[in-house]
């Protein structure tokens, strides 16, 4: 786009503050099949944290902790539990990006930023994002380091991934949940700082159940590259899972990652044989959706004994699932999904996913 004064390239990696990395990289290695591949530490000269560089696809996932108890870090897991603190952008020059979003009324928290070893430079900045949330530009075409200086690369010495390869490809989208009354807020910062465009607007008539709703904004960047959707919390008979991951999470942050694969059969496949729990709906719902969709060439079957969701729209259809939270907060979880044209979000799969939603809360005792 020739107005697109920001143009992303696509999501470079995600942050997590997590209590423990090293067990943390484990679960993400052994669990979801993330290969390790570069780690800092006190064996690279940082004294105060240490941090897992995963890889799978072209995903990244970077898992930090702190080394002292009275870090930022440290108080960070103590409110939050562990969560997403920072998202990866992939920019051309993260100089001109910054200044254009301070021009525009952003937060600047780490301003341009090069850093070099013998592998080549890496410029990073840092801009605030929703509650404790932020967003990290990175340059790194002149970098061929295996993530960043002050990582040491990791030989990869376990072969599961390789031989039974999870096969998740790319970020797909990063949910924020935001209060009551700050989704537009944050919509309309996304249009004003970042040159983001509402792609899709859901309200708690689309995305409620009996007891509980709420409402959403898709956010999309220039190039299409990224898309932001922001959840808020609907008035209802009980408390929404929006309202409960706010509980919990203590504000704002980042509620799911959505990974895309072209094998969802197969993905969900060695999940489940690796242990990860998923969400699921009644089998009734396949009956329903059979109807509502078709005949798309999928296997129903298949479908309903794996639990993946099936939507239709204007542009094609989609497979999606979604696990149970990845901790024992009810905060962070994650959703896989493989595209066929279409460019939504499963909108069809709202009420039935958000009933087995439900009913973990209720389990919780947070209904």
């Amino acid at each position: 786009m020739a107005d697109d004064f920001l143009p992303i390239k696509g999501y470079d990696h995600i942050e997590f503050y997590v209590g423990n990395a090293r067990q943390a990289a484990h679960f993400y290695d052994k669990a979801f099949g993330f290969t390790p591949i570069a780690k800092a530490g006190l064996e690279t000269g940082v004294r105060d944290r240490a941090s897992y560089v995963l890889s799978q696809g072209n995903i990244k996932f970077v898992l930090t902790t702190a080394l002292t108890p009275d870090h930022d870090i440290a108080r960070h897991c103590t409110l939050h539990g562990d969560g997403v603190k920072a998202i990866g952008l992939k920019v051309g020059s993260v100089e001109q990006s910054l200044a254009a979003v301070k021009e525009r009324g952003a937060t600047i928290l780490k301003p341009a930023t090069a850093m070099e070893d013998e592998h080549g430079q890496l410029v990073v900045g840092e801009i605030k994002y929703a509650g404790d949330t932020i967003f990290r530009f990175v340059e790194r075409e002149n970098y061929r380091g295996a993530f960043a200086p002050g990582y040491n690369a990791l030989e990869v010495t376990n072969s599961t991934n390789t031989d039974s390869p999870v096969g998740l490809a790319a970020v797909d989208h990063i949910v924020t949940n935001v209060h009551l009354n700050e989704m537009n807020y944050w919509a309309q910062w996304f249009e004003d700082i970042m040159g983001f465009k509402n792609l899709l607007h859901f309200t708690d008539e689309d995305i409620s159940t009996e007891y509980s709703a709420l409402m959403s904004k898709v956010m999309e960047n220039g190039t299409g590259k990224c898309k932001f959707p922001i959840n808020e919390p609907a008035e209802g008979k009980k408390k929404s899972q929006i309202d409960e991951y706010l509980d919990y999470y203590y504000g704002a942050g980042v509620q799911h990652i959505a990974m895309n694969t072209g094998d969802i059969y197969g993905t969900v496949t060695e999940l489940r044989k690796r242990n990860i729990d998923f969400l699921r709906v009644p089998d009734t719902y396949y009956d329903m959706m059979r109807e509502r969709v078709g005949d798309v060439g999928e296997d129903w079957d298949r479908l309903q004994e794996l639990g993946i969701l099936i939507d239709k729209d204007d542009d094609g259809y989609l497979l999606q699932i979604f696990t149970q939270t990845a901790q024992d907060r009810p905060t962070l979880f994650f959703e896989v999904i493989e595209r066929h044209g279409s460019r939504g979000f499963g909108i069809g799969n709202f009420k039935a996913l958000f009933i087995s939603i439900e009913k973990e809360q209720a389990l919780r005792g947070n209904l």
